[in-house]
């Protein structure tokens, strides 16, 4: 079992930045390809970035890539999401999850834990 708990959510202005944080405890963190992944009100989840085990190769979806940067540091069980140039399309609640497989990792079904999200508004 993996336990994950974000943080580093809140309001900003458009243009903006934020970084979220999520601590992992539980298993080994760093057996576990981690993602990011984002619910906006009435929308489905969707994946936003994910970093491999050893923190060689990320991936990020076309509307984040430039601006977003995913990262891990593995000592310290965390996995970050630092966001800049925020937009108000940003806003929703963004979740962390870490992944035992080997699959696609930009699908949420291959990830096997969830944290409780974190609430990121972009105000215009």
């Amino acid at each position: 079992q993996v336990q994950l708990v974000e943080s580093g959510g809140g309001l900003v202005q458009a243009g903006g930045s934020l970084r979220l944080s999520c601590v992992a405890s539980g298993r080994t963190f760093g057996n576990y390809v981690m993602g990011w992944f984002r619910q906006a009100p009435r929308k489905e989840r969707e994946f936003v970035a994910a970093i491999s085990r050893g923190a060689g190769t990320t991936y990020y979806a076309d509307s984040v890539k430039g601006r977003f940067t995913i990262s891990r540091d593995n000592a310290k069980n965390t996995v970050y999401l630092q966001m800049n140039s925020l937009k108000p399309d940003d806003t929703a609640v963004y979740y962390c999850a870490a992944s035992g497989s080997y699959g696609s990792l930009t699908v949420a079904k291959e990830y096997d834990y969830w944290g409780q999200g974190t609430q990121v508004t972009v105000s215009s």
